[in-house]
C-alpha cells in the first residue's frame, strides 16, 4: 500500500505539534531550552512516523461497527449510508490544531461545490477519542455548519453526522481506513492528544474506500471530482465527466492533477477532426455548376 505523504501546509502543522509536545519532555531529560541540539533539532519525532496514511482503496468500512451521532442515536455504521457517496473525515473533538482546520477546510470546501449534501453525498465526521461524547459532537457539528453557511439548512444538517464510539469500533473504522494515529502527551503530561495525518477520505455508497484528500485546504474541483468518482458518476454531468477525464488520481500526494498527456490527445482528435473536415469540403464538387460538354459551349 502507498503512503500518503504530508504536504507543507501539514508538515509545518505536525512539526509545532511535535514541537509543543516535545518541550515538556525534553526539561525532563534536562536539555536547556538555549542549548542547541543540532540536527536533531531538524528531525521529526520517531512516533510522528507511525502516525500516517495508508492509502487502501477498495476496502470496505466495518459496516456493522457500532457507533453514536450527535442526537444520540446508536447504531451500525451502515446507519449513516444510503445510495450516496461519502465524505469522511477522523478527527478528534478535543483538538486545538490541526482537526479543526480539517473540519473548516471540508465545511467551506464543500460549501464551494455546486453539489447538495443529502441529495448528492452525506457527511461523517468521526472521533477517534474515547473521550468525546455526543454532547462534544453537537458542539463541533454546529460549528461545522455554521462554516458551510448551511445553519438553516435542515436538509444539509440531516446530511451532516458526527460520530462517537468506543474503542474497538474506533479501531475497526480507523485500520479499515488506513488511518494512524498516536497518542500523545499534552503540555501538561497527561496522554489526551494525538498526533494524525490531515487528510479526508472518500466512500462509495455501499461503504468501500474511494479517495484520499490530503491537507487543511481542499478545492472544490477535488472535492466534486472525488465525489463523482465514488458515486461512480451518478451525479455528474458531460462536463464533469470530460474534466474527470483530463485529470488523474496520484495516490502519493493525495491529489488531483492536469494529465498533459490525455489533454494532448483530445487536442489531437479535434484538429483531425477538424483536418478531416477541411479536406472533405476542399475536394467537395461544387454544386450549382452545369457540366461542361466537349466540343459546344454554354449558350449564353
Amino acid at each position: 500500500m502507498k503512503r500518503l505523504r504530508l504536504g507543507l501546509k501539514e508538515l509545518g502543522a505536525a512539526v509545532m505539534f511535535a514541537g509543543s509536545l516535545a518541550s515538556p519532555l525534553l526539561h525532563a531529560q534536562g536539555y536547556e531550552a538555549d542549548k542547541p541540539m543540532g540536527m536533531a533539532a531538524q528531525q521529526m519525532p520517531a512516533y510522528l512516523a507511525h502516525a500516517g496514511i495508508e492509502q487502501r482503496l477498495g476496502q470496505p468500512l466495518p459496516m456493522a461497527a457500532v457507533f453514536t451521532d450527535e442526537t444520540g442515536r446508536t447504531g451500525p455504521l451502515s446507519s449513516w449510508f444510503s445510495n450516496k457517496p461519502v465524505v469522511m473525515a477522523e478527527v478528534y473533538y478535543q483538538c486545538a490544531m490541526m482537526c479543526p482546520q480539517v473540519q473548516h477546510g471540508l465545511a467551506t470546501g464543500l460549501a464551494q461545490t455546486t453539489l447538495k449534501p443529502g441529495s448528492d453525498y452525506q457527511v461523517l465526521v468521526v472521533s477517534i477519542d474515547t473521550m468525546d461524547k455526543p454532547a462534544n459532537a453537537v458542539d463541533e457539528k454546529k460549528t461545522f455548519l455554521s462554516e458551510a453557511g448551511w445553519t438553516n439548512n435542515p436538509t444539509a444538517a440531516n446530511a451532516v453526522h458526527f460520530l462517537t464510539a468506543d474503542q474497538p469500533s474506533i479501531d475497526a473504522i480507523t485500520n479499515a481506513s488506513g488511518f494512524h494515529y498516536v497518542r500523545v502527551p499534552g503540555p501538561d503530561g497527561k496522554m489526551d492528544q494525538f498526533a494524525h495525518s490531515s487528510v479526508i477520505m472518500f466512500a462509495t455508497p455501499d461503504g468501500r474506500m474511494s479517495r484520499y484528500l490530503s491537507g487543511i485546504d481542499y478545492p472544490a474541483r477535488d472535492l466534486r471530482m472525488a465525489l463523482l468518482q465514488a458515486g461512480d458518476k451518478k451525479i455528474s454531468n458531460p462536463v464533469d465527466l470530460l474534466i474527470l477525464y483530463c485529470c488523474n488520481y496520484s495516490p502519493a500526494v493525495g491529489r488531483y492533477s492536469v494529465s498533459i498527456v490525455r489533454i494532448l490527445g483530445i487536442a489531437g482528435m479535434i484538429t483531425m477532426v477538424i483536418v478531416a473536415g477541411m479536406i472533405f469540403l476542399l475536394t467537395r464538387k461544387p454544386k450549382g455548376l452545369a457540366p461542361t460538354v466537349a466540343g459546344h459551349s454554354p449558350q449564353s
